[in-house]
Order: C-alpha cells, then sequence, then structure tokens
C-alpha cells in the first residue's frame, strides 16, 4: 500500500502522518490493502480551478476524486486507485459547522473520496445517494473503532 500525499495550500499546516494513517485504515476496511492512492489539499481557487475543468462546476467544492480504474471492472489486488483532492478551507469550514474536529472532516472527505474511486456514484440516483451515505458512515465508524481519539 502506497498513500501519497501532497500539500498544495497555505493556510494551515497538515499531519501528514495521521492523514496516512486514516487513508491506510479506510483502504483496509474497504478491502483494498494493496492499493494506491494520491491525496492532494489544495486552497479554493485551485479546487474552483479543477472543479470547472473536469466537472464543468465553476465553484469550489470541499473534495474531487479522479479514479484510475473503470467502474466497469472490479480493482485487482495492486492498483492505483486514482487521486482525491481535498480543500481544506471547505474542511475547515465543514468541521465548524457540524460541529467535529479538522481531522474527522478530513476522514470523511477521503471516506468519501475513495468510494468515488471504487465507483459510487451519490449523484446518479437517491437510492445510490443513500447506500453511499450508508457506506460513508459504516466505515467512519470502523476507523473510529480502530483508533478511539479520532
Amino acid at each position: 500500500m502506497q498513500i501519497l500525499i501532497k500539500n498544495h495550500q497555505r493556510r494551515r499546516s497538515l499531519t501528514k502522518k495521521k492523514i496516512t494513517e486514516t487513508a491506510r485504515k479506510i483502504l483496509c476496511i474497504m478491502d483494498q490493502p494493496a492499493a494506491e492512492l494520491s491525496i492532494m489539499f489544495v486552497g479554493d481557487k485551485k479546487m474552483s480551478e479543477l472543479n470547472a475543468a473536469y466537472r464543468g462546476i465553476n465553484r469550489s467544492t470541499d473534495v474531487l476524486a479522479f479514479p484510475q480504474l473503470s467502474a466497469k471492472r472490479p480493482p485487482a489486488p495492486h492498483v492505483i486507485l486514482g487521486d482525491i483532492v481535498i480543500s481544506v478551507p471547505r474542511a475547515e469550514s465543514q468541521a465548524k459547522m457540524y460541529g467535529w474536529g479538522f481531522y474527522e472532516e478530513i476522514s470523511r472527505l477521503l471516506i468519501h473520496g475513495t468510494l468515488h474511486l471504487l465507483g459510487y456514484d451519490h449523484e446518479k440516483t437517491l437510492y445510490m445517494a443513500g447506500k453511499m451515505r450508508k457506506k460513508e458512515q459504516e466505515i467512519l465508524n470502523a476507523v473510529k473503532k480502530m483508533d478511539p481519539k479520532h
């Protein structure tokens, strides 16, 4: 398993070790213990640019996922899942809005992005949105059980 982290924002310093450990737990829970994952942290300006370029939406968002896999085939044991991009300003504001810590919000966004990399899509149908939300909560609960201080 390889987790690559790039921090392309200056708003907040990040604890890469904590993020790497959380990503490893998420991948293990999702039966992807040998997968490779790239995580990039950006500011709102860069996130707006990426969202406009790849989704045609000219505003920032909290997380984007760029899968390396076709949704039509299941991931192989040693696969590069893809890239997850997280907006640090959005993560900070959402953590504050929901009343939990910054790193819990980062965990939620990592889970959300990883599910997208594995083919989940909450924008297709309400059923899929509900299924994805339920899976996100299951994974978050499992991550918290592995690390009670989470």
